[in-house]
């Protein structure tokens, strides 16, 4: 196993990357959902639209607190 990155070549820190990565997850999970819900409408499905809709929502709410945490750790 090699040496694992924490930092020293992408000038990132684990932590702060995984906070990153995790708002890309959420904003690119919203995203996907769109076309979930759109499938699921094209179909009739207005139930499992709803559940997706609720899913993107999560989502959406992930991704904001997600940016809070960033903008809080730029702004220190």
């Amino acid at each position: 196993m090699g040496t694992q990155e924490t930092g020293q070549v992408t000038g990132t820190k684990d932590k702060d990357y995984n906070v990153i990565w995790f708002v890309e997850q959420c904003l690119s999970n919203v995203l996907r959902l769109e076309t979930y819900i759109e499938d699921a409408e094209r179909e009739g499905d207005s139930d499992l639209a709803d559940f997706f809709r609720r899913a993107q929502e999560t989502s959406r709410k992930g991704a904001e607190q997600g940016k809070d945490v960033l903008r809080s750790r730029l702004a220190s």
